[in-house]
């Protein structure tokens, strides 16, 4: 079994590779509606469903886009794999990618807590990661500094280099407090579903931002004023949004020094940026800068879709006092 899923990943990832395309444009025949002040509309439920990884995987270096014939033959084994009733594991995040290139007889994961029947439908594109900065689709290197940081920080569910003495040394995800910015899907919740819902209210002053996860929203000022001083630091940062032509720009910079995103920290900068190029499209393109984090910024874009679905309440106490219990009743148990 285990060659077979070998040589599943070696043919895919050997198969020509086409060039990389170049980032979404409006198509000349489609303008975007607008609101009463002339700006493109934005307002809307948005959904990012796209399986494609955060990362390119190891078997599809130097492989920036698939075929048409390739993402035809994942969209098979999607279908033989969670839709055949073979009673495969829950794949959330990147596992269902990574499912589909090892293209096994039934997915298993040990850490799922359900089964396929419960996942959503994924959109499987030609791109082999939503990292399209630096071109080789990967995170780039942490630095002295930034190692050091994600080392002494305790993980997220124990173990490791630290075993958490509080409440504080467990992420705010795992407190139901916030997921963070930005929302990348498999990136904040690797077993989870891409909880990709984005809904946009928008008026000339200010753009709000209600995310699916933990019954928050982002409320984004557009008219010019200076950021907060660098005293004040928010979980979600402090954003300002202005427009670029046709594309809303949304800065965030003041991040709280407790609240990171994949080992990043208070000088975090993260640039948005949000652009209609089709009736059913909002591009959504994200800079992370962090030079006390990554030998360099890199970038992220995501196709959102509209959705005709409504956002409902994500139920998460705020606190998660019972689950804390029994993670820090584990922590204790790990000192003895």
């Amino acid at each position: 079994m285990r060659h077979a899923i070998l040589v599943a990943i070696a043919l895919l990832a050997a198969a020509p590779t086409a060039a990389q395309a170049p980032a979404p444009t409006r198509s000349a025949a489609w303008t975007p509606p607008r609101t009463p002040d002339g700006h493109p509309d934005l307002q809307g439920v948005w959904l990012n469903s796209s399986a494609t990884p955060l990362e390119r995987p190891a078997a599809l270096a130097g492989k920036p886009r698939l075929s048409d014939e390739e993402v035809a033959e994942l969209k098979k084994r999607a279908a033989r794999i969670f839709d055949g009733g073979v009673n495969s594991d829950f794949a959330g995040g990147d596992g269902f990618y990574l499912a589909l290139l090892a293209n096994p007889d039934r997915y298993r994961n040990p850490n799922s807590t359900g089964g396929s029947d419960a996942m959503i439908d994924r959109e499987i594109e030609n791109r082999t990661s939503l990292i399209e900065d630096p071109a080789d689709g990967r995170i780039p290197p942490l630095t002295p500094e930034g190692q050091q940081r994600v080392s002494s920080r305790p993980p997220p569910v124990g173990g490791g280099a630290r075993i958490p003495a509080g409440p504080e040394d467990f992420s705010p995800a795992l407190r139901c407090l916030t997921y963070g910015i930005p929302r990348f899907g498999a990136a904040n919740l690797a077993n989870a579903g891409p909880l990709g819902f984005y809904e946009i209210i928008q008026t000339p002053d200010y753009l709000v931002i209600t995310l699916e996860a933990i019954h928050e929203a982002r409320i984004i000022p557009l008219t010019p004023r200076p950021h907060l001083p660098r005293t004040l630091r928010l979980w979600n940062g402090d954003a300002r949004g202005r427009w670029e032509g046709d594309t809303l720009v949304v800065e965030t910079t003041n991040f709280a020094p407790y609240v990171n995103f994949l080992g990043s920290a208070e000088n975090l900068r993260l640039v948005e940026r949000f652009t209609r190029t089709a009736a059913d499209t909002l591009t959504y393109e994200v800079t992370l800068d962090d030079p006390a984090t990554w030998t360099t910024p890199w970038t992220v874009v995501i196709r959102l879709k509209r959705s005709l679905d409504r956002l409902f309440e994500y139920a998460c106490h705020e606190g998660n006092y019972d689950v804390m219990r029994g993670m820090l009743l584990g922590a204790r148990a790990q000192d003895k």
